[in-house]
């Protein structure tokens, strides 16, 4: 989408509509204060009036709740329900009169994030996608010229989560290992500071992956493991790890049938990792960055890993395969492992790792778990600032003592039901060794979240809390 800023007059905007903001409680703008109908329009949170001025475009009157109640995250949805509306107006472009609450820049960001994702359609598969409504093709932000690289900022981090949103809608027939290795070398092509490295199945094999082996054995799609490097600056370096889960059966453990299709999603990590790599590359941020992305399917068959076996991991632990829809844990023990010894001063992961997380936290807060008190404390912030919000959880000996193993140093299932995202992160703690390590456990918060600027399938999580966790660390 096109965006740009420009200071000119509501009267001026040259747009096939025009939203305006009204807090509740408060008069319209003098602006939009003689348009007929104005009086009726209501300022409450998500209220909208469409109204019609004689000789210009139609004025959509968005409500934003009361003043002192305004944020980002509320400009965020306010800015996609006009977005929805202005297709529903079959209007090419948008113009957005920046409303006068807060921080300027971070109100012009919110806009075009919630703008760029409330436009977002995935109908590449469809017959009939010629007859939709034509996609909002330009926002024009009405205010100052200097909130035009907050603009950018945001116009940049909301594409790149709608790429990540592509990616998780994709078929799992088309979205294989291999498909996202070759967006991991497109992102590498389009920018000059990224590097890309891609293992195939020798290479894993070579390196005694055996998590990310043994799960991708019960299929004939290859595994691969996928590296990113962005040199972007002096410093620390910050591991950025995504489950790459490209189909999940449970394998032997079979799952459900109902709803195994949402599987394919089941590298909402991965995806999210990767086109954050691919906005900070285009932001230029001045930081140092390792993306590690392990890829598989998990298939059940006659050469499928099976409950009881037991693995060794990249760095040497061994693991009984106690359930092998607990796969996750097993591929990001080697990419974790692996990441700590490419040399990441810090590691985040993104995984859809338990249905517990979606039980305990639902679909508004990510699960969050930590070794490192303020590394868990920039994660959150991020996730405060970019609305992608995460909920810290405890760690504890206990918890550690439910992962040990029978006959080998670890089982990658509790030893009882209980504490589900807990005990896996548990797990996962043991391949980052002493690293400052988050894990952000996304399978409640990486589709059917329901918010407007992401409705109910593929959210693209992450992205813009990543992102922001690098801003913040470049700053």
């Amino acid at each position: 989408m096109k965006v740009d800023v420009r200071e000119v007059e509501l009267a001026a905007a040259e747009a096939d509509l025009v939203a305006v903001g009204l807090f509740e409680d408060e008069q319209a703008p003098p602006e939009i204060a003689a348009v007929p109908g104005v009086a009726t329009a209501r300022g409450g949170f998500k209220k909208l009036s469409v109204l019609h001025p004689e000789g210009s475009a139609p004025l959509l009157v968005v409500g934003l709740g009361k003043r002192d109640d305004v944020d980002p995250e509320r400009l965020r949805v306010a800015a996609a329900l006009a977005a929805k509306e202005a297709g529903n107006l079959e209007a090419r472009s948008l113009a957005w009169a920046l409303p006068n609450a807060g921080d300027p820049a971070a109100a012009a960001e919110a806009l075009v994030v919630g703008t760029v994702l409330g436009s977002y359609r995935f109908d590449r598969y469809r017959s009939d996608s010629d007859d939709s409504p034509p996609a909002l093709e330009s926002l024009t932000l009405l205010g100052s010229a200097e909130l035009a690289e907050a603009a950018e900022a945001g116009r940049v981090v909301a594409e790149a989560q709608n790429r990540a949103r592509d990616l998780q809608s994709t078929p799992a027939n088309v979205a294989t290992p291999a498909f996202l290795a070759e967006r991991a070398e497109q992102i590498a092509a389009g920018a000059e500071a990224v590097s890309a490295e891609i293992l195939g199945p020798a290479e894993i094999a070579a390196k005694k992956m055996g998590g990310l082996v043994a799960v991708s054995q019960g299929g004939p799609v290859e595994p691969r493991l996928i590296v990113l490097r962005y040199s972007g600056g002096e410093g620390p370096t910050l591991g950025l790890v995504g489950k790459g889960v490209t189909f999940d059966t449970g394998g032997i453990s079979l799952k459900p049938g109902a709803g195994m299709h949402e599987m394919k999603m089941d590298m909402s990590g991965a995806a999210a990792v990767l086109e954050a790599v691919a906005a900070i590359a285009e932001l230029a941020l001045p930081v140092n960055l390792i993306a590690v992305v392990p890829s598989t399917e998990n298939m059940p068959s006659g050469t499928a890993i099976k409950p009881g076996d037991v693995i060794t991991q990249y760095d040497g632990t061994t693991v009984e395969v106690n359930n092998t829809d607990a796969e996750g844990r097993l591929i990001l023990a080697d990419a974790l492992a692996y990441t700590a010894e490419l040399g990441a001063d810090r590691i985040v992961d993104l995984a859809t790792l338990t249905g517990a997380v979606l039980i305990a936290l639902g679909s508004t807060y990510a699960g969050l778990i930590s070794n490192d008190d303020d590394f868990a404390g920039a994660v959150a912030r991020a996730g405060e600032r970019s609305g992608e919000l995460v909920w810290r959880l405890p760690l504890h000996p206990e918890y550690k003592e439910l992962m040990k193993g029978t006959v080998a140093d670890l089982s990658n299932l509790g030893s009882k039901r209980e504490a589900g995202t807990i005990t896996a992160g548990s797990f996962l703690e043991e391949f980052v060794g002493e690293v400052p390590w988050a894990h952000i456990d996304i399978a409640g918060t990486a589709w059917d979240v329901g918010r407007a600027y992401t409705g109910k399938d593929a959210s693209g999580f992450g992205v813009r809390l990543l992102v922001d966790l690098v801003r913040d660390q470049a700053a």
